[in-house]
């Protein structure tokens, strides 16, 4: 195990153990498998966070949510949630507004041109989909996807 990602990282001696082999193959597809989604959000002059916070509150539209609520739901939660969501309020794409229940809570939704641009990236998303779907087979999809829940469930007790 571990030849390919040895000659992928152009490392001579083999890794301490499984466990570091894993890890590590983890870390280089991973970056793999967002770079291409990363190149498909810079075709529409998005970021990854961007297109993630977009998506976050396709969920909930027509309603919203309060910045706090879309950080805990990003899958990479980013540093300066507040400067990437002034971007999309820039470029139209989301719409702050008062909370009713408290006036010092601000509420973001996705606006109608912020729900045409997810439209016209879908199918440049779902190729990269796609392109994952066929290198990884249906049963291993699922064995993935329990492998890596395994891993970062409970993360937030583990501190």
């Amino acid at each position: 195990m571990g030849r390919i990602l040895r000659n992928r990282i152009k490392q001579t001696v083999p890794f301490d153990d499984q466990a570091q082999d894993a890890m590590l193959n983890l870390f280089v597809a991973a970056a793999h498998v967002r770079r291409r989604v990363e190149e498909v959000c810079q075709q529409y002059d998005l970021q990854f966070s961007h297109h993630n916070v977009l998506r976050i509150l396709r969920g909930v539209h027509p309603d919203g949510h309060p910045r706090c609520e879309i950080i805990e739901r990003m899958l990479d939660p980013s540093p300066d949630v507040t400067r990437l969501i002034d971007k999309l309020v820039d470029r139209g794409l989301v719409r702050r507004s008062e909370s009713e229940e408290d006036r010092r809570m601000t509420i973001h939704t996705i606006t109608d041109e912020g729900l045409a641009l997810l439209d016209e990236m879908n199918p440049d998303i779902r190729a990269v989909q796609r392109w994952f779907d066929e290198r990884v087979s249906d049963r291993d999809l699922q064995h993935l996807s329990r492998i890596c829940e395994g891993i970062y469930a409970g993360y937030e007790h583990d501190e």
